[in-house]
């Protein structure tokens, strides 16, 4: 149980993904040991097919969103690779110290802590209504609301993703039509038949490798990465409202302990 003289507040976490550059690595680097060791290396590369594939996929993408949602997926993206890791378990301790320190002397008792809540932006804001006088049931429906605002922004970011492993492959395609009516257009000039074959092979690789190993795995990682947000935001949710209808912090404590995987639950006050 903890006491009412300090209230605990998660260490923060920030720093590089080790499972999505683990992935990057290995998987670029099959790739690249796999072309090494067949000979040539040098013919894989083709600023042509790259710029088929590359620029055509996201200027067919930004066709179908807006350039404001394109920049907002970028955003998202680098939060697979740089993040603040946060625990459910910390976030459970902590609410219920808070929640336990309004039911003792009052939800004003809160008023300092806020403060030291600056990390936890969708918690400060909660409290700070609660410590307002608004109603439980309020807190909790605004939170609500901007929970699922949230993670439909989110959502949406993966689903450009999943767009763009859906056009690479195409423009792919496009690109070896390309390079097969260009080398047939040729066929008088022995010289220009191995560029051409190179245009309409590459476009293709090239195509699969983004969709494949970057664009449908970064929208798996934003998912995974937005549901892990929304259960601890969850759990904010329901510690800000708890304070705010001044129930006792051990109903709060069964409440958390039900949407938690058993591996992750607590025992805060037995």
């Amino acid at each position: 149980m903890g006491d009412d003289s300090t209230i605990y507040v998660p260490p923060p976490s920030t720093g590089i993904d080790p499972a999505t550059v683990i992935g990057l690595v290995c998987g670029f680097g099959l790739v690249s040991t796999a072309i090494y060791l067949g000979g040539s290396p040098g013919s894989f590369i083709n600023v042509p097919s790259i710029l088929i594939v590359v620029g055509g996929t996201i200027a067919v993408t930004t066709m179908c969103y807006s350039v404001r949602e394109m920049l907002r997926t970028l955003r998202t993206v680098t939060r697979a690779l740089f993040y603040v890791r946060r625990e459910v378990g910390d976030a459970a301790f902590q609410v219920l110290q808070l929640a336990e320190l309004a039911r003792r002397k009052g939800v004003l008792a809160l008023q300092p802590m806020v403060d030291a809540l600056g990390r936890e932006p969708y918690l400060q804001k909660g409290l700070s209504m609660a410590i307002d006088g608004t109603p439980g049931e309020e807190v909790e429906a605004i939170m609500r609301r901007n929970l699922q605002a949230t993670t439909q922004r989110h959502h949406k970011s993966a689903n450009v993703l999943r767009r763009m492993a859906e056009f690479s492959p195409a423009m792919g395609l496009i690109g070896t039509l390309i390079g097969l009516v260009q080398m047939l257009g040729n066929l008088q000039d022995p010289a220009n038949i191995g560029p051409s074959m190179a245009v309409a092979l590459l476009t293709t690789f090239y195509g699969a490798v983004l969709a494949n190993m970057v664009f449908m795995p970064f929208a798996a990682k934003l998912e995974r990465n937005s549901n892990e947000e929304a259960m601890i935001n969850t759990i904010y949710m329901m510690g800000a409202s708890s304070v705010g209808r001044q129930e006792n912090p051990r109903r709060l404590e069964n409440l958390i302990n039900s949407i938690l995987p058993p591996e992750d639950r607590i025992q805060y006050f037995d």
